[in-house]
C-alpha cells in the first residue's frame, strides 16, 4: 500500500512537472504570436499609368507643366556605372501632394509624370499603407477612393497634362485610349524571425511565396493557389543584398528594401510599361493598313496602288524612327542590377514578341503592296505591247493604203 502510494505521488509530479512545461511553451508561444502580431507591413503601393498621347513629341525643353517646374530626370549616380556614358533623360514634374478619403481615414498621395520623346507620358502616383498581413494588400490592385478611383485619378491627370502638352505634341491623339498600368508594392520592413534575428529576403519569400503570388495575380484566396501557379507568380524575382528582393510579375511587382535605388527601379518600370503602350499603339496602327492593304489589293486600282505605296514608305520611315527612340529611352544600363530588373521586365512584358510580330507585320504589308506594285507593272507591260501592237497594224495600214 505504501509502494502504490509513493507511486501515485511520482506520478502526481511528474503530470505537474509536465503540466508546468506546456504552459511555459504556451506563454512563449503567446510571446512570440503577439509580437509578430504587433509588426505591421508599412510602405507604399505605386500605381503606373503610361498613355500614347501623341505620334511623336517636339524637341524642345518643357519648361511648365500644371503649374511646376519641369526638370530631366536622371538615373541616381552607382559605382557600377560606366564613366562619361549618354544615358536618355525624360521630362519629370513632381506635382504637390493630395489628400484622399480611404476606408474613413485620410492619407497623402504623391504624383509625378514623366513625358517621353515617343509621345508617350507616364504617371505615377503613390499611396502609403499600413498592413498586418501581406493578403490585406490585395485590395490596393482596385483602390477606390472616397471622390473616385484611382484609375479615375490618373485618366483626369493625363487629360489635364495633354491640353497642356498639345503645343509640344506631333498629331496628338484625340483620345487617350492607350493605356497601360503597373502596380508595384514597396515593403520597407519585414518581420523578425522567432529568435529576433532578421529576415532574409530570399528566405522570407520562400516562406510567404503562395502569398506573395496571392497579392501579384489579386487573389484573395491565395492559400488555394497551387504550386506551380505560386512558383510562376514568383519565379522572376532577384536579390543584390541579402535584405532586399524585386519580385517581378505579368501585371505587378513587389519590391521589398532596395531604399536608396527604389526612384531608379520604379523609372525603370515606367519606361518598360512605356514601350509596351507604344508598342501596342503601332500594333494598332499596322494592323489598320493592313486592313486597307486587303481591301486595296482586291480592289487592284492602280491609282490606290500609288497612293499606297507612299503611305508605306512613310509607315517604314515611322517604324525606323520608332525602334530608334524606343531604343534611346532604354539607355540606362550602367547598373547591372537595374539592367536585370529591365530585362524580366521585358520578358514578362514580351517585349521581344512584340517587336517581332510588328516586323512581320510590316513585312505582311509590303508583300501586299508588292502584289499590287506587280499588278502596276503588268499593266503597263501589256498596255505598251498593245500600243506597240497597234503601232504595227497602223504601219501596215499606211503601207497599203499607200500602195
Amino acid at each position: 500500500m505504501e509502494e502504490l502510494n509513493k507511486i501515485k505521488f511520482k506520478n502526481i509530479k511528474l503530470t505537474s512537472y509536465r503540466t508546468n512545461a506546456v504552459m511555459a511553451n504556451l506563454a512563449n508561444n503567446n510571446c512570440i504570436s503577439e509580437k509578430q502580431q504587433n509588426f505591421r507591413y508599412s510602405g507604399e503601393v505605386v500605381y503606373i499609368y503610361a498613355f500614347d498621347i501623341a505620334y511623336d513629341m517636339k524637341r524642345q525643353p518643357i519648361s511648365e507643366l500644371l503649374g511646376q517646374p519641369v526638370q530631366n530626370y536622371h538615373i541616381g549616380p552607382s559605382k557600377r556605372s560606366p564613366k562619361q556614358l549618354f544615358f536618355y533623360s525624360p521630362q519629370m514634374v513632381k506635382l504637390p501632394c493630395k489628400e484622399r478619403l480611404i476606408n474613413g481615414g485620410v492619407v497623402e498621395i504623391q504624383r509625378s509624370i514623366k513625358v517621353f520623346n515617343v509621345g508617350a507620358i507616364s504617371i505615377q502616383i503613390r499611396v502609403p499603407f499600413e498592413a498586418l498581413k501581406i493578403e490585406e494588400l490585395v485590395c490596393y490592385h482596385e483602390l477606390k477612393f472616397a471622390e473616385n478611383s484611382i484609375e479615375d485619378e490618373a485618366k483626369q491627370l493625363a487629360r489635364e497634362a495633354t491640353m497642356k502638352l498639345e503645343p509640344y505634341c506631333v498629331k496628338p491623339v484625340s483620345q487617350l485610349n492607350q493605356i497601360e498600368n503597373y502596380t508595384v508594392f514597396y515593403l520597407r520592413d519585414l518581420p523578425d524571425k522567432d529568435d529576433s534575428s532578421a529576415f532574409q529576403a530570399e528566405e522570407w519569400l520562400n516562406i510567404n511565396r503562395n502569398h506573395v503570388a496571392g497579392l501579384l495575380a489579386e487573389e484573395s484566396n491565395a492559400r488555394y493557389l497551387s504550386k506551380q501557379e505560386a512558383e510562376e507568380s514568383t519565379g522572376r524575382y532577384l536579390t543584390y543584398y541579402s535584405n532586399d528582393l524585386v519580385v517581378i510579375d505579368w501585371d505587378a511587382a513587389l519590391v521589398i528594401g532596395e531604399k536608396e535605388s527604389l526612384d531608379d527601379i520604379l523609372h525603370i518600370m515606367e519606361v518598360a510599361n512605356v514601350q509596351l503602350v507604344e508598342l501596342s499603339a503601332y500594333d494598332r496602327l499596322l494592323d489598320g493598313s493592313l486592313e486597307k492593304a486587303y481591301r486595296d489589293l482586291a480592289k487592284r486600282r492602280v491609282r490606290v496602288s500609288r497612293d499606297i505605296h507612299r503611305n508605306l514608305r512613310e509607315i517604314r520611315v515611322d517604324l525606323a524612327r520608332f525602334s530608334d527612340e524606343l531604343s534611346n529611352i532604354t539607355k540606362f544600363f550602367g547598373d547591372w542590377h537595374l539592367a536585370r530588373i529591365y530585362t524580366n521586365l521585358s520578358n514578362r512584358f514580351h517585349l521581344a514578341d512584340w517587336y517581332r510580330v510588328i516586323r512581320e507585320k510590316l513585312k505582311t504589308l509590303g508583300d501586299l503592296y508588292q502584289l499590287l506594285q506587280q499588278d502596276w507593272v503588268n499593266f503597263w507591260m501589256v498596255l505598251l505591247e498593245a500600243t506597240i501592237v497597234l503601232l504595227f497594224v497602223l504601219d501596215v495600214i499606211l503601207l497599203l493604203v499607200g500602195l
